[in-house]
């Protein structure tokens, strides 16, 4: 079902990229048109906004079912869907009334819209219904996106409204756990990824105006604070935000009021990663989503203003991680890491990559706006394409390959989809929006280079987006493509360049095909290309042939192969053609790439007429040469040596036949004689054994095409070739070992293959030769033997196919009408409309059924014949081990029923089949079944006896008979045809029970045989109605989908040739026929048959098991009630295995029971289950490895078996009612309710016996066996309703404390789970309702109103965090981060009253503490501290403090035999000495878990608690941490501290921050270990922390700390006090959005540094002046200077590289940039220069706003001006590339020109190393500037030096001695002058025909200055020999542009002669 559901989806998926999951991110959500709302159809009543493309019910060629029909039958699945709803029968019952209405959508039908949209609110209800089992909601959630796949089938808003709260609430859990009070351990919870997915579809049908309530629910939640909160608040957004248009009047949801916002949120994450993406999918959809809407206002920037445009360009730039100069990331690692829950919430990237998002944004924003105004989006996306064109070169590969390729071809798909809907009409954009012809031209301008670059890509992902772009930019813009990709192809067709450039060239022609054959005047090209591309068929190269035959077939199928000179006397031949081709490559060749071939303007239309009729001339030559070449090809392919090896070799026999049927059919009949005539000799004369395939495929095509004339040629021919090899050659003769055919019989298989491909799909042609064919078939069945007999039995079955099935015979590419008046010119490339198709169907006639039944008859009838005697005793063949022989003929007949029965499987009628055609049979219970209407039997009739109650009664298992739809069957019940061929079926199940019998008894190790038999056996159960074995369906459809593939157009549908609409209809037949094989009822014989089966199933030989599952699995899958049928034999099996330890059977019947499909059933059925987990249990002790593997695997499975069943679901009634049926029989529903109940309750009663019997069981086994027992004990036993039996409480506890770690583990686990289930009830205050729907009551929480409206409020608020004391603890980090809500969840400081607990609760916690007493304690302490089996495990572990967190809560309450006093004295004896680090670890973890326990406590208890822990803890921290112990102490402060307010654990926080340096200490580990320890304080209580001031005040004046690890600790902290200082608490939301909008579009700009900050950072540094000053140049001793850098730089780097780095941006200039240089240059100190090197490099990657880079781009310009030392001139040229790009659109124009200046300026510097920088920095920054700045600075750089050069001649050098400063001074400006050229050479490096200011820059450097001495003349060669390098790929076309006279110039410096 699966499969043929992806095909529906890739079929019917129009214009979306893939299947199902594609997020209908395609085409703006335009009103569709009423199409007959005129006509007075009721708007809901019509089921589609838009009819369907194409007519399948009309080209079927037998009577369809009428509309009527198809909507009684959806209506009869609506009411067993309701009545299973109702009922609460969710699986089987809804989920198989859901797999009908899937099955029922899948044939086409459509529901009315009304039926639509009551089924999405049904499914939606469904999916996300509390209590439902998990993964029978996400059946339901995937019928909703099957229901809402399409944007057309409901319009958001008019049709459709869906709340969006449920979905949001299934995600809260997820996401937010803290808020939803407890975590569920115990209740499975659903799966993340289908609610993302759901909110996909669901998204688009959210209501608009809900927008401001989404806000206010969810933005509370933002904090980076504790940074998770962000990243959740901004995914939530993006997977539930609506961003439909909404109503005109409310401006509260216009796009603009609520943007501002959303950019200041995005400001205050910087440098994420994530965040960009988010954002980037927000505003595209809002882009798509607006763009139709005429009240949104819309500009050349889209929706969006010119700062929200430049900001987002930049991000783009970002993410496209394109590598500047040396510049780090533009991306923060460490920023992301902490997204923590949040990347649950992210789209799958493969679906959804980002350059989808960049792409729909930026084309959503398109309009003829864009086109004269000068920061458009297009001009930005000009800008943006020409900046990173470089990276688009083949030999520029890295990371960001394929993000540019998917960019480009996302752009172009995007765009080709709005203009198709734009010009259908199917999106109504305001006309001043609509894209035009110049918008269109620009736009194909734009990316023509760099797909002309990106084709040749390295990597093959890139090299297909490349080609799918360029096919759209052709389509688009036929005329500017066409030319250039002629002018490249045409020379590496030539064989002028390397290889891979024809491969490319060869796939650019396949795709460009269909363009170029409509276009006028390239149509002409295509015999000369088709004459080119014929090299290619190369047995050599295969992937070339590939290519080469894949161009063929796409021309095939677009023009008539037909010489059209014939009775054209103006029109000699093909001479026309070829002259006029020599011109056009002439003149390709002469301009260059940038030829311009106006064939419409030059070329009159008769002249190309003319032109193209005498190019049709050649086809004959053409043909010739073709078969010439593929026949050499195939004597030359080497052996198959495996079949579906997947090698090149299969790949080009599979795809001779797809070409050869469009060409041959594409033929003119002439030149279709010719071939046939070619094709018949080479079959008739060669044999090539290899070749033998693909041959076949040959002859079956062109017999398809033609198949009178083709079979009249062929069958007498190879009829009397097979005579001869049987007669004269004696093939076949004897029997052969091995798989290989002996050379004898190659010629006799070589023929019988041709003549079966002969006979298949050409219709009744065959009749003809009838009497031929039937006794050669009977001849060879009597004389042959060994593997030819395959063959033979083939032949058969395909000649039956032929004649019984159903398919289209037609192949021609136009309508017989067209070819009748005979084709034109005109005719070239043209396509039917898809509903004006005239089909030939082949309908079995009644002289082919007769024949095809006598065929039948004879050879069955011998088959069995053969069979009885083979398996009678009495026989001759010798069955010993060494006669073969006897096992050969089985084997044989048995391959020959097999395929017969599926060669006639149209004929047989399932009806028949269950029926046995006599008298109704006596049912089980003996009397006769009653079947009502459509075969469904009636709900009431089910014999209540023990047994079906526990287990499902058989009809409720299997599917309920479908509803069948003519398919035209070609028989009728009364016929004797009927009769005969299903009374031969019978016979030949009862003879193959009778050899199974006869095998297993005599021949058991005959494998052979056995598979034989089980390929027969599944023939025979699932070939009924259709070919099944075959997988017919999925195969034509995945053919169809691939060849259809290349004619997909985005928005266009169905503009396919028309044999592949033919090949739709045809596919439609066979889903109508695959529809109708549903299961079907068992007769006896099935049943005997599946015994069989399950008898082999556990069979001693690997291979029998493996086939006989297989074709099991097959035949349950067809037949009704066939599972509880075979699973009792399976199960006998496994228990009797287990006992003689039998290895093959127990892993067949494992493998039988538990890996395939009947393992649901078993979990289902309680009669069945309890057995099989019981022999699973002891199977655990079976010592063979692979056993152990098998058992592995399942026990998943397994342990699914113990969940409870749903118990209640909380549906909304109303949403049901609305599909139920008129006539309700609510009696029927409560009857089924109550059995449904009835069996529920026996179930779990089986399970609580099971339970109890398998804690026992646990109890005294070895622990292999007791830790199966324990992991599947724990699903079992734990139940909402009595939490656990006394047993099980007893047996987990205790196993908490047992001496085998892996039983420790599963044990205390499952007491975590045990306590988590007691205080889930308690807080659901006992009820499974209130549990569901999540309603809990937790202790102690309160809702604190806040003074809103109070402007000090939020300084009052934190100044209470300074105060031990409290009324309530505030635990969250987010209320008042952001803004401030009318209240906030808090917790009281002294809860009066705990959990309150009913008996049930009371029993078990006193069960559970009686327990645990004091050496329980003692014993679980031991384990804790034993030192850890591998290093992995060594560390904190937080199952063990959350186990402990629980027993201690017992113990506080009272409740436990050990006391508060009994576990002090134990942890005393934990500590013990301290001296080893596993007694830490130990401890941290025990009294991590006490100061846990207390959170809900009073406060004496808690007080009691504290003052026993501190003082432990404080003597630690203070003493006792060493680097093997420290983490330990770490993760149990943060354990202590996470999530909860500072005040709870003020002791701790207090004395932490009291913390002051001690600088005469000199144990440095000491002091860092607790600075650490206060900076996971402050990280852990966020901006809650308020103690920060001295602690600032201390670390600040002791910046130079002697010691490295002080140091690091200090800088870090200092990092992380600051970050949690910020918060914007805005008193609500709607000040927040004010405030935002006023600012600006772009909202507030966060992290203003306060004046106090700015005072710091300012004193910070100037002390770092001063001790710079002090220290003495040279020193090798630390010195207060070097050791303050080293904390200062740890600081910046933490601060910078994390989201609040814009607060440092205004020191940039003035304060950090000279100082960090200074530090590079301390040679003394390699660790400071590395530091302040990494610093450095950060500076340009900060996000700064626009404008606000002025004085930072001053700065670098001022150092790399005046600075004293070389190397700082040096370093700043490396930021100001990266600024310059990072920042190409929010740069203002005068700030780009002073970076070239500057940079220009700087290549005369005195030193040569940054003359060299400045040369590569300049050369950079050409590269990415936009072409219109690109060329006014190359013109002004280029006059620039040329003059210099001519300025400066090079002087006479004064004869020996120094040079004078003159001379150096002009030798320095020469070499300015040759690098500044050099620099316009190299920022051109791949430009292909090069800039045509080049040459004369080469020439001038060649002449001027190749010759200077030194390091002038170097750079010169290197220059020139760079450029030279680079070119080799193209050096052909770039020598064009040079004059002679420059190449003389250039070759006389580079190229050596070695003659001189």
């Amino acid at each position: 079902m699966a499969s043929s559901n992806r095909i529906q989806d890739l079929i019917s998926s129009m214009g979306a990229a893939s299947g199902n999951d594609m997020s209908r991110a395609s085409s703006p959500g335009g009103e569709w048109r009423d199409l007959n709302g005129a006509n007075g159809v009721g708007e809901g009543k019509q089921s589609r906004h838009r009819p369907r493309t194409f007519p399948y019910f009309r080209y079927l060629p037998y009577d369809v079912e009428d509309e009527a029909e198809r909507q009684r039958n959806l209506e009869e699945i609506l009411k067993h869907l309701h009545f299973a709803v109702e009922a609460g029968d969710l699986a089987p019952g809804a989920v198989h009334w859901t797999r009908e209405l899937r099955s029922w959508l899948g044939l086409k039908f459509d529901p009315t819209r009304d039926t639509r949209v009551k089924l999405v609110r049904l499914y939606y209800e469904l999916s996300l219904a509390p209590g439902i089992d998990p993964s029978t909601a996400e059946r339901f959630a995937s019928m909703f996106m099957v229901l809402t796949k399409r944007k057309h089938y409901l319009r958001p808003g008019r049709d459709l409204i869906l709340d969006w709260r449920p979905l949001y609430k299934e995600l809260k859990v997820f996401v937010l756990p803290s808020e939803s009070g407890m975590v569920h351990t115990t209740n499975v919870k659903r799966n993340i990824r289908t609610l993302t997915k759901l909110c996909t579809f669901a998204q688009l049908y959210f209501d608009p105006r809900e927008i401001p309530a989404m806000f206010k629910e969810i933005l509370p939640y933002f904090s980076t604070s504790f940074a998770e909160g962000a990243y959740v608040t901004v995914g939530l957004l993006n997977l539930l935000m609506p961003t439909t248009p909404a109503p005109e009047e409310e401006f509260k949801l216009q796009p603009q009021h609520y943007l501002p916002t959303m950019f200041h949120l995005w400001s205050l994450m910087n440098r994420s990663k994530t965040f960009d993406i988010y954002l980037l999918d927000i505003l595209s959809r809002l882009a798509r989503d607006s763009l139709t809407s005429k009240h949104i206002p819309f500009s050349e920037h889209g929706i969006f203003t010119k700062d929200q445009s430049t900001l987002i360009f930049t991000a783009v730039l970002r993410l496209l991680e394109i590598p500047v100069g040396q510049a780090t990331s533009p991306y923060s690692v460490i920023v992301d890491l902490s997204a923590g829950l949040a990347l649950l919430l992210d789209r799958d990237q493969k679906k959804h990559p980002i350059a989808h998002h960049i792409a729909r944004w930026i084309v959503m924003s398109l309009s003829p706006a864009c086109l004269d105004k000068p920061d458009s989006i297009l001009a930005n996306l000009e800008a943006l394409i020409q900046a990173v064109e470089t990276f688009f070169h083949p030999s520029n590969n890295g990371s960001w390959t394929k993000t540019l390729a998917q960019l480009v071809y996302y752009l172009a798909d995007f765009f080709i989809m709005r203009w198709n809907r734009e010009k259908s009409g199917e999106m109504e954009v305001p006309e001043d929006r609509k894209l035009n012809d110049e918008l269109r031209r620009r736009f194909v301008l734009c990316l023509r280079e760099v797909i002309f670059m990106g084709i040749y890509a390295k990597s093959g992902t890139a090299m297909n987006f490349s080609l799918s772009t360029l096919q759209s930019l052709a389509y688009l813009e036929p005329s500017l493509i066409l030319p250039g990709a002629l002018q490249r192809i045409y020379p590496s067709m030539q064989g002028l360049v390397e290889v891979h450039r024809t491969t490319s060239s060869l796939r650019s022609l396949q795709i460009l095909s269909r363009v170029m054959v409509r276009e006028k005047g390239f149509r002409c090209h295509i015999t000369t290309m088709l004459g080119l591309a014929l090299p290619g068929i190369d047995a050599n190269d295969l992937e070339k042939t590939l290519h080469t035959l894949s161009y063929i077939q796409s021309i095939s199928y677009n023009i008539p192969f037909q010489d059209m000179t014939k009775g054209q006397d103006e029109v000699g031949g093909s001479s026309l053609a070829m002259q006029w081709i020599t011109s056009e490559v002439d003149r390709m060749e002469r301009e260059g790439t940038n030829v311009e071939l106006d064939y419409q303007n030059s070329l009159s239309d008769e002249d190309e007429a003319m032109i193209l009729r005498s190019s049709t001339a050649s086809f004959s030559e053409f043909l010739i040469s073709f078969f010439g070449r593929v026949f050499t090809l195939l004597e030359n392919l080497p052996d198959a040596s495996r079949v579906r090896s997947g090698s090149p070799e299969e790949n080009v026999v599979n795809t001779l036949p797809a070409t050869f049927t469009p060409l041959l059919a594409s033929l003119s009949p002439d030149l279709y004689d010719m071939a046939l005539n070619r094709i018949a000799d080479f079959v008739g004369k060669r044999v090539i054994h290899q070749a033998r395939d693909a041959m076949a495929f040959i002859c079956n095509a062109v017999c398809k095409i033609d198949p009178m004339k083709a079979l009249k040629r062929l069958i007498p021919v190879l009829v009397q070739n097979i005579r001869t090899e049987i007669d004269d050659n004696g093939a076949a003769s004897t029997r052969n070992t091995g798989s290989d055919v002996l050379p004898r019989d190659r010629g006799l298989v070589w023929n019988v293959s041709m003549l079966s491909m002969c006979v298949v799909h050409v219709g009744d042609a065959v009749l003809a030769h009838k009497h031929e064919l039937f006794n050669i078939a009977l001849y060879m069945q009597g004389k042959c033997k060994g593997i030819p007999t395959v063959h033979i039995s083939n032949f058969i079955h395909h000649l039956l196919l032929n004649l019984t099935v159903t398919y289209t015979v037609d192949y021609s590419i136009y309508e017989p009408e067209t070819v009748a008046r005979g084709l034109q010119v005109e005719d070239w490339g043209k396509n039917p409309k898809p509903d004006e198709l005239n089909i030939k169907w082949h309908i079995p006639n009644k002289e082919e059924i007769e024949f095809a039944v006598e065929i039948f008859q004879s050879q069955t009838e011998s088959a069995l014949q053969h069979l009885t005697l083979l398996t009678d005793q009495t026989n001759g063949v010798k069955r010993d081990g060494i006669g073969k022989e006897w096992s050969d003929e089985v084997s044989r007949n048995l391959v020959l029923i097999r395929l017969l029965l599926s060669g006639v499987s149209v004929l047989f009628d399932p009806k028949a089949l269950s029926k046995n055609l006599h008298e109704p049979k006596p049912t089980v219970n003996g009397d006769v079944e009653m079947t009502g209407l459509n075969g469904h039997r009636d709900y009431d009739e089910v014999d209540e006896d023990d047994n079906t109650a526990l287990g499902i009664s058989e009809e409720e298992d299997e599917v309920k008979p479908t509803f069948q739809y003519p398919t035209g069957y070609s028989l009728n019940e009364e016929d004797p045809l009927y009769r005969a061929v299903h009374d031969l079926r019978d016979r030949a199940g009862e003879l193959l029970h009778r050899v199974h019998m006869f095998l297993t008894q005599h021949q058991e190790d005959d494998v052979a045989c056995f598979n034989s038999l089980y390929t027969a056996y599944r023939s025979w159960f699932v070939d009924v109605g259709i070919e099944r074995s075959a997988h017919v369906l999925d195969r034509v459809t995945r053919l169809l989908t691939a060849d259809i593939h290349p004619y997909k157009v985005t928005g266009l549908r169905k503009e396919y040739p028309r044999p592949l609409l033919l090949r739709r209809a045809n596919v439609y037949h066979l889903q109508r026929l695959r529809h109708n094989a549903a299961p079907r009822p068992k007769s006896d014989l099935d049943a005997k048959l599946l015994l069989d089966i399950a008898e082999s199933s556990v069979s001693l030989y690997t291979e029998i098991r493996r086939n006989a599952q297989s074709a099991g699995e097959s035949a349950v899958k067809v037949i009704i009630g066939a599972r509880p049928l075979v699973i009792p034999t399976l199960l006998h099996a496994l228990e009797a295995a287990v006992k003689s330890n039998d290895f093959p059977r127990i892993k067949g019947a494992m493998y039988s029971l538990l890996f395939g499909s009947l393992a649901k059933t078993i979990g289902r059925d309680w009669r069945f289950a309890p057995s099989l987990i019981k022999s699973f249990i002891a199977v655990s002790t079976v010592d063979k490895p692979s056993v152990q593997k098998l058992a592995t695997g399942a026990t998943f499975q397994v342990m699914d078996y113990g969940r409870p069943l749903e118990r209640m679901i909380i549906l909304d009634q109303d949403i049901v009612k609305a599909i139920s049926p008129p006539d309700l029989d609510e009696a029927k529903i409560s009857n089924k309710k109550d059995k449904i109940k009835k069996k529920r309750t026996k179930i779990e009663a089986k399970k609580a016996d099971l339970a109890s019997e398998l804690v026992d069981l646990a109890r005294q086994s070895h622990w292999k066996k007791a830790s199966r027992t324990a992991a599947i004990v724990i699903n079992l036993g734990l139940r909402f309703d009595t939490i656990a039996s006394k047993n099980m409480v007893d047996l987990v506890t205790k196993g908490t404390i047992d001496s085998h770690p892996g039983l420790r583990g599963l044990y205390s686990g499952a007491l975590v789970a045990l306590f988590t289930l007691v205080e889930m009830r308690a807080t659901s205050k006992h009820t499974y309702e209130n549990y569901l729907l999540e309603k809990q009551d937790v202790t102690g929480k309160i809702d604190v109103a806040t003074k809103q409206g109070d402007p000090n409020w939020t300084a009052e608020f934190l100044q209470t965090f300074t105060q031990p004391d409290a009324e309530y603890y505030v635990d969250h980090d987010h209320p008042g981060w952001l803004v401030w809500d009318k209240t906030m969840p808090a917790y009281s400081s002294n809860p009066k009253k705990g959990h309150e607990y009913d008996e049930v609760e009371n029993g078990i916690r006193s069960q559970i503490g009686d327990i645990l007493d004091r050496a329980w304690f003692s014993t679980f302490f031991g384990y804790l501290k034993q030192e850890p089996r591998d290093a992995g495990a060594d560390r904190f572990r937080m199952a063990s403090a959350m186990m402990l967190v629980y027993t201690f809560g017992l113990v506080l309450d009272g409740k436990t035999a050990a006391t508060f006093e009994d576990i002090k004295e134990e942890a005393k004896n934990v500590y013990e000495d301290g001296t080893d680090k596993h007694q830490h670890r130990a401890t941290a973890e025990i009294l991590g878990a006490l100061l846990t326990s207390t959170v809900e406590l009073d406060v004496e208890r808690r007080s009691m608690v504290w003052d026993y822990t501190f003082p432990i803890v404080q003597k630690v921290f203070a003493d006792g941490l060493t680097p093997e112990n420290s983490s330990y102490w770490t993760t149990f402060l943060h354990l202590v501290l996470q999530g909860k307010d500072p005040r709870r654990s003020w002791p701790i926080v207090d004395w932490l921050a009291s913390f002051r340096l001690d600088m005469s200490s000199n144990a440095a580990f000491k002091e860092s270990s607790k600075i650490q320890l206060l900076q996971q304080c402050v990280v852990d209580a966020g901006w809650h922390f308020q103690l920060e001031k001295p602690i600032l005040q201390n670390f600040l004046s002791h910046l130079d700390h002697p010691y490295k690890g002080v140091r690091e600790a200090i800088g870090q902290t200092l990092g992380s006090i600051y970050r949690t200082r910020y918060h914007e608490s805005y008193k609500d939301i709607d000040t927040l959005f004010e405030v935002q909008k006023l600012t600006s579009s772009v909202g507030d700009r966060p992290y203003k540094p306060s004046d106090a900050f700015v005072a710091t950072i300012r004193e910070v540094f100037g002390r770092l002046e001063q001790w710079r000053q002090e220290r003495t140049p040279g020193q090798q001793t630390p010195s207060s200077y070097t050791s303050g850098s080293k904390t200062v730089l740890l600081w910046l780097d933490s601060t910078l590289s994390s989201q609040e780095c814009t607060q440092l941006l205004q020191f940039f200039p003035e304060v950090f940039m000279e100082q960090l240089l200074h530090m590079m240059d301390v040679k003394e100190d390699p660790e400071l220069q590395a530091l302040a090197y990494h610093v450095f490099r950060h500076l340009p990657n900060i996000p700064h706003q626009a404008g606000e880079d002025y004085e930072f781009i001053a700065g670098l310009i001022r150092i790399g001006k005046t600075s004293a030392y070389w190397h700082q001139r040096l370093r700043v040229l490396i930021n100001m590339q990266v600024i310059y790009f990072r920042r190409l659109f929010l740069i203002s124009r005068p700030e780009q020109q002073a970076l070239f200046d500057c940079v220009s300026a700087m290549l005369e510097d005195s030193q040569l190393e940054v003359r060299l920088g400045a040369s590569t920095t300049l050369s950079g920054m050409i590269r990415c500037s936009p072409a219109a700045l690109r060329t006014s600075v190359v013109q002004e750089i280029k006059d620039k030096f040329a003059k210099m050069l001519q300025m400066c001649p090079l002087p006479k050098r004064p004869g020996s001695g120094t040079p004078t400063p003159e001379h150096n001074k002009i030798v320095l400006k020469r070499h300015a002058a040759v690098l500044g050229l050099g620099a316009l050479i190299q920022a051109f490096p791949y430009a292909s025909p090069p800039p045509a200011w080049l040459p004369e820059v080469l020439a001038t450097l060649a002449v001027k200055a190749a010759a200077d001495p030194g390091m002038v003349g170097k750079s010169v060669k290197t220059i020139l020999s760079d450029f030279k390098k680079t070119r080799q790929d193209t050096w052909h076309v770039d020598v064009k542009i040079f004059s002679s006279d420059q190449l003389e110039d250039l070759e006389g410096v580079l190229w050596k002669s070695y003659f001189a």
